[in-house]
């Protein structure tokens, strides 16, 4: 075999690599962008929502907004969370939503995205509202 031959395939493999590298930085860096947007016009606006009936029924929560993402917190237990936020790390950025309760020394977690498969750009209230609601079955004990 000649060397100039393996250094060819050597060279287009590494070029395919850096253009799927560079694609994938684009998709990101325009999914964050996104993202914000999302976050800021529905996802926010749907758990404020989400927050305000659950006190009106008696539970206690709250909403806080750390870069990123959204969180709806149960009031009397820092622990118990419901979270709203971008995951990069997978080849297709997507929302991810993840629950957290603990009772005594049980911790339950569980993270899932919201719409598997459906982009940022894609996704509606709705889909918010269902996904925090299906992530309250988890948290809500009375």
């Amino acid at each position: 075999m000649e060397t100039s031959d393996v250094r060819k395939r050597v060279k287009e493999a590494l070029d395919r690599v850096k253009r799927l590298h560079a694609e994938r930085r684009a998709a990101r860096t325009q999914a964050s962008a996104t993202y914000e947007v999302f976050l800021q016009r529905s996802a926010i606006p749907v758990f404020q929502q989400v927050a305000g009936a659950l006190k009106a029924e008696g539970y206690p929560f709250s909403v806080n907004t750390p870069a990123g993402s959204v969180k709806l917190l149960a009031e009397g237990s820092a622990n118990d969370y419901v979270d709203l936020r971008l995951d990069t790390s997978a080849a297709v950025p997507h929302v991810m939503v993840e629950t957290q309760r603990v009772r005594g020394g049980d911790v339950r977690k569980e993270e899932r995205s919201i719409k598997p498969g459906t982009l940022v750009e894609n996704l509606t209230e709705q889909d918010v509202l269902d996904a925090v609601v299906e992530a309250l079955e988890t948290l809500i004990d009375r």
